[in-house]
Parts: C-alpha cells; structure tokens; sequence
C-alpha cells in the first residue's frame, strides 16, 4: 500500500529526523536520489545538457546538490535562481564548484555566486530551450495559491522546449494537500519525491502533472504517524480483500445482492448493473424492477421479482439508483432495509439526505463529479478542482461512506480517516453504463461481507483493471468492462 502525508505532517517528520541526523543528511540523501533518477531519464550524463529551475527553499537545494553530482559526471549544469537573494547557499556553493554555471532572470545572481554574474533573460531562455533535461525545483511542498509572474513565464518556457522534466518533490504550481492546481503548473515527465508520497501527486488535478512517479526513501518511515492522510491500495491489499468461498460455501452463504435499477426509459442498466453483480463474489444476485425480462434474457441465472424490495426475499446488501428514473418510491424502500445499501445514478437525486443520515446499516453513494456537484449545490468545475475536499464533505454531509468517481476515484468512510485513491482505471472507462457495472460490482462486494469502505475500493481497483484489460488501447462498452472483471479479479489473485 502506497501512503501519503500532509505537508504539516511531512514537516514534522523531517525536523525529528533532522535532529537526529548530521547537519545536511537529509538533503544529500534526497540530492542522491534526484541525480540518480536524472541520469536513468537522460541516458548518457556526460555531455549533456541539465537546466535547473531553483527557487528559495529547501526543495531548491535539492536541486543545487542534485546538479552538483550531476556536473561532476561532466554534464553541461545551469542554474535559473528565481530568488538569488534568498538561495540554498551551500547548494550554490557545490553546483559552482562541480563546474556549474548560473544563468539569471535579469536580476543579479547575489554575492553567494560570487564571479557567476547573471545574463539576461535571453540567456535562460536560449539555456531552457536547449536543454536536454529540466529539472523543477522552483516551488517545494509548501507551495500554495500558484505560481508568481516570473515562474510562470518559465512553465512557457519549459513547455515550448519539450525537454523531459523532473520535479523536486512536487511539480511546481499545485498543491502537496490538495492535489489542486491554480493556475500555471510545470507538467513533468517524472516526479521525485522523497520519504514519503504527498496528497497532490495521487490526486488529480495535480497528478496528471507529475507524470511517473519515483519514491526515494530518505528515512521518513521510521517518524511518519501510522495514520496516513491518504492509502493508495495495490494487488496485494485487495487480494486481502476479495472473498474467497470455502469448502462448505453455498450460494446463499456468500451473500445475496439484491439490484433496484433499471426503468421502462433505461432497462439497459439493469442488465449491466446485475452484469457487474454477478462478477463480484455474492452468492446470488436477485433484481427487482422493470427491466425483469431483460435481465433474465441476458443473465438466466438472476433470481428476478416484481413486487418490490420489501418482498424479492432476503438479501445482504442492495444496489438502488441505476437508471431508475424518478421511481423515489423504490428508493425509499431500499433505503429502508436493514442492511448495507449502494446508492448510485438516479438513487443519488431521489434520496433524501436525512433518511440516509438515519440509517443504521452502512450507505455507500458512488457519485461521478456531476452528481456530487448536485448533492452538494455547487459547480462541477468546483468539485473537479478540489476532488479531495469534496469527497469529505460529501461523507460529513450524509454520514455515508462517498466513492467520488473519475480518473483518480476517491473512496471515504462514514467516520473520516484516511481517504482511500485509486487510479487503476482508463479514459476508456469514460463510456455510458460503465458506472452500473460498477455499481453492481460493489455492491456484491458489499453482500459478501466487506464494510463500505473495502468493497468501494476493491470495486473501484478491480473495474478500473477490467476496463484497462478491455480497452487495451480502443474502445470498450461497459458489457466489455463487465465481461473482463473475472480476469482483473484473477490478475489480483496471481
């Protein structure tokens, strides 16, 4: 499992580790691990040619000691000081004595560069676009509210080179808490972190900016809280999770999911809604709505009723809302029942936040960006933008466990804790009934017997896999995601 800290908490970390280690320790520990990824990136280090973008912080002089190792195995380095007064001097100090150079914004360089006396503006950008690597080290992990003027106009620079890039930590203009991105961003190519993963770089907007990520360790482990801000589940957590029947296992055994969907408008997402049941571990998949014919034509083995969820029989866990259209009344039933209940489409719109709130049995609600929007009376742009802070809200709101849908998916229990991400999926994914299967899915997670939170993010694991294995690069219909989820399910496994 991949974790990830707030900056308060990173913080706090690296000035416990600090005081246990020889002044600049962790720097050079850092500074090892930037250069090393560096080199892998370009290749042959000798002879070319590195740009480095140094702002006034820490994450600069990471950058100055990186470019330092870096000159020293006879690359060509330049340094662009955003803030030469206020300058990693030993960075600076070690850059220059490898044989760097310092090129200037059209302010002086400071006294720390000593003879290195800053060119003009035309001379970082001949120096950018030349460049055969950028490496970010403008803005650190403490970074907030975008970048000023001067940075900016280099995020053009560097975008019109088409160098590869790598951030220092974070990509320079988004957010480490967040993942919130204001304005101008440096897009990297890949992103060194170092001691631990930071909010912004597992959540988009922000990760789509980091590019591939590369986890340096510098000891942070051994201070860092147990409790991580956010988890990031890999194949071996989820193989944890997935239900495995046993010898004595029946159908009933392994959980009965009941699916409250479809209309005489959307039969279709009945049928792929109860598809994605089937695939995800209950015992029996019962559906109770309009579609009955539909769905036994396509999935003979669905044990299918017409009078209503109070009367299908028992089950586990429901699924209501996929394309229900305005039936409130079938919606309000589920949401009665004393069992864990996954709300989703139509199910969202028509259920009423302080019956949800009442329940005693776990609710999940799986939202794309638009419905949360909705339920929490603000623009999608908002909710785009801040993806993090509205999943939270939406849980605090309802008192209901939130899968908050989209290229990162966000899953948050009922009580708060560590918002679990996931990014396993595809642009793909991107096509109409997709969500049923993953409601379906979830759902029979749900009647298997994990809580809200495990079967949300299994779900979400496992359909963004299938729709990867559907995919595979063209285009898949839901039916497709549905049908590829026994070999996600089995890729996990193995």
């Amino acid at each position: 499992m991949r974790t990830a800290y707030s900056v308060e908490t990173v913080r706090a970390a690296e000035r416990e580790l600090m005081a246990r280690l020889p002044d600049g320790a962790l720097m050079q520990r850092a500074a090892a691990g930037l250069a090393a990824a560096c080199a892998d990136l370009i290749g042959r280090v000798y002879g070319s040619r590195v740009v480095l973008l140094v702002g006034s912080g820490d994450n600069g002089g990471d950058a100055l000691y990186a470019g330092a190792r870096l000159a020293r195995r006879g690359a060509a380095v330049a340094a662009v000081l955003l803030a030469p007064e206020r300058v990693h001097a030993g960075g600076l100090a070690a850059l220059l004595r490898a044989g760097g150079r310092v090129v200037g914004t059209g302010a002086d360089a400071g006294s720390t560069a000593g003879a290195a006396a800053a060119a003009g503006v035309g001379a970082v950008e001949e120096a950018i676009l030349r460049a055969d690597l950028v490496v970010d080290g403008i803005v650190g992990i403490g970074g907030k509210g975008g970048l000023r003027p001067d940075a900016a106009q280099l995020v053009v620079l560097v975008a019109e080179s088409g160098a590869p890039v790598v951030a220092v930590d974070l990509p320079s203009g988004v957010d480490a808490d967040t993942g919130e991105v204001r304005g101008a961003a440096i897009r990297a190519d890949l992103t060194v972190t170092f001691g631990t993963h930071k909010p912004g770089l597992l959540i988009d907007p922000a990760r789509e900016y980091a590019g591939s990520v590369r986890f340096v360790d510098i000891g942070l482990g051994e201070v860092l809280p147990a409790e991580a801000e956010l988890e990031a589940l890999q194949h071996v957590d989820v193989a944890r999770l997935l239900p495995v029947p046993g010898a004595e296992s029946d159908k009933y055994r392994r959980g009965v999911v009941g699916i409250a969907a479809g209309s005489a408008r959307y039969p279709g997402a009945a049928v792929l809604a109860v598809s994605g049941a089937l695939r995800g571990g209950a015992g029996a998949v019962r559906y109770v709505g309009p579609a009955g014919g539909a769905v036994v034509s396509r999935f003979p083995e669905t044990l299918v009723s017409d009078q209503g969820p109070a009367k299908a029989g028992r089950v586990q866990a429901w699924v209501v809302g996929p394309g229900a259209g305005d039936d409130a009344a079938t919606v309000a039933e589920v949401l009665d029942a004393d069992v864990p209940v996954l709300i989703d489409a139509d199910g969202l719109r028509l259920a009423e936040r302080d019956v949800v709130r009442a329940r005693s049995a776990p609710t999940l609600m799986t939202p794309h960006a638009g419905e949360a929007a909705a339920l929490l009376g603000v623009a999608r742009e908002e909710v785009e933008r801040a993806r993090l802070a509205s999943v939270r809200e939406l849980a605090s709101r309802y008192g209901a466990t939130v899968l908050l849908k989209g290229s990162t998916t966000l899953v948050l229990d009922s009580a708060g804790g560590a918002v679990r991400v996931n990014a396993t999926g595809t642009p793909w994914l991107a096509t109409a009934g997709s969500g049923d299967v993953l409601s379906g899915l979830a759902g029979s997670l749900l009647a298997s017997g994990l809580s809200a939170l495990d079967a949300g993010s299994a779900a979400a694991y496992l359909h963004g896999l299938a729709g990867r294995f559907a995919a595979d690069g063209a285009p898949a219909g839901a039916h497709d995601v549905a049908e590829a989820i026994p070999g996600a399910w089995r890729d996990v496994r193995d």
